[in-house]
């Protein structure tokens, strides 16, 4: 069952909606918001988690070398 809002969603548009929520899928949202989310997507997100866990998914997850370089500044 989904649990994620219409404006989250839309970034997942490749994906299985029916299958994707995010107790199951944190991490992948998570990365796919940081690299493709606009101001509301990531508004959810930053309710959802905290900034050490962003942390850890840009040092872990690879994100594209644009993404990660502004996640590390405005996470620093």
């Amino acid at each position: 069952m989904n649990d994620l809002p219409q404006n989250v969603l839309k970034f997942f548009w490749g994906d299985s909606l029916d299958e994707l929520n995010w107790e199951n899928h944190k991490e992948y949202i998570t990365k796919t918001l940081l690299e493709k989310g606009d101001k509301d997507a990531l508004n959810w997100l930053f309710e959802r988690t905290d900034k050490s866990y962003l942390k850890k998914i840009v040092r872990e997850k690879k994100l594209d070398k644009k993404s990660e370089n502004f996640w590390n500044i405005y996470l620093s």
